[in-house]
């Protein structure tokens, strides 16, 4: 029977996701012995793992010395946090630079022009997550406003931190959408925000990273988060280490996994759109586009003709109607397709299309690939 550490902090949602994947492999391929134990990020490697002589170990390093006592024992490991430390374990981990990519057509797709990011300049993932999201917007044309944390920022005074956290808010251009790497750093600025009474989303609007559930929910207003697919990564981890510790060669490249997609909150809730027409055709079509809404129907209900409403929402948001309705539904396709185990042809009627094959036909001419081949994948 294989002995297997798990030196996973316990401490975040993320990481008992990670744990339950691992679970879940063990019961399908398994069975370990595991060792387990209450953990945080920053705990020391366990004093018998100097010397033990077990088969294989999963880790997430945030500390030299762990990275030393884990690379000493020369057993197979896998690594499954994100670090600038040097080793030379296989990593498996979300693909920071799609979480980045998210959150900017989060933000596009709401009408912001304005942009800025908040992240720890000294963490690799951090980087990687705020520089994608820097150089999708770069991109579209769109410059992007800094809200940089150094190690000699972190909130050792928390109410100076706060200070200078507002006086770098107040003087950023209006509306903006900010990116935090993580959710505490969400979480901060939205206290910051509280504090110098700026109106969240109107003026300010914030998405986060990990949808840590208790950070999330206790913010005022809630932050809006990007949900890691921690079971995954726990699970595709386990499965490499048992391949590891029968003795084949590591993989050459990280797997990379993709987010679970955004959950949306009070914090970046509403769309920032100052042709009126336009706000409230795209209100309609979140309410309705799932129902079959037509851009005739959307004419219909606001009174105004077809080559208008293109004209003014291509202006304003860079999107047709037709574009737009599309892009909401494929949204709940999209989710659906992860989320649930529910067939193609009940997708299709509850996202909108009348029509089951047409649905398969647009589906694949979006995304390249089948909708079973998406939901596989």
């Amino acid at each position: 029977m294989p002995r297997v550490a798990l030196l996973i902090e316990t401490t975040r949602s993320y990481t008992r996701e990670m744990l339950a994947g691992v679970r879940r492999y063990v019961a399908e391929a398994g069975p370990w012995s595991t060792f387990i134990e209450l953990r945080a990020l920053d705990s020391s490697p366990p004093p018998w793992l100097k010397h033990w002589d077990g088969d294989g170990i999963l880790t997430r390093t945030f500390t030299t010395e762990m990275n030393r006592a884990v690379a000493a024992t020369r057993l197979p490991a896998v690594e499954l946090r994100s670090t600038s430390l040097p080793h030379h374990r296989p990593f498996v981990g979300m693909d920071n630079r799609l979480i980045g990519q998210a959150v900017a057509e989060h933000f596009l797709n709401r009408g912001y022009r304005h942009f800025a990011v908040h992240g720890l300049s000294s963490e690799t993932f951090f980087l990687e997550r705020t520089g994608n999201f820097v150089a999708r917007l770069k991109a579209e044309g769109f410059p992007c406003a800094e809200l940089p944390i150094t190690e000699s920022d972190r909130p050792r005074d928390w109410e100076k931190t706060q200070a200078q956290l507002i006086a770098r808010l107040r003087a950023l251009p209006k509306p903006v959408g900010i990116f935090s790497a993580n959710d505490q750093l969400g979480v901060h600025l939205l206290d910051a925000c509280l504090r110098a009474g700026l109106a969240v989303p109107e003026e300010i609007a914030v998405v986060g990273c990990e949808n840590e559930e208790t950070l999330c929910t206790l913010a005022t207003p809630p932050l809006t988060s990007v949900r890691l697919d921690g079971a995954r990564v726990g699970y595709e981890a386990a499965r490499l280490l048992d391949r590891l510790m029968r003795g084949e060669s590591p993989p050459r490249e990280p797997l990379l996994l993709p987010p679970r997609g955004i959950l949306t909150r009070k914090s970046s809730d509403d769309l920032v759109i100052t042709d009126a027409l336009v706000a409230h055709c795209c209100r309609l079509i979140r309410e309705r586009a799932t129902l079959g809404l037509t851009v005739d129907d959307l004419c219909s209900a606001v009174n105004t003709s077809r080559s208008t409403l293109e004209r003014r929402m291509k202006a304003a948001i860079r999107r047709t109607p037709k574009e737009e309705i599309l892009r909401i539904r494929f949204r709940d396709v999209e989710h659906l397709l992860r989320e649930s185990d529910l067939t193609l042809d009940a997708i299709a009627e509850k996202t909108g299309f009348i029509h089951a094959s047409y649905f398969q036909t647009a589906f694949r001419e979006r995304y390249g690939m089948t909708p079973g081949a998406f939901r596989k994948k």
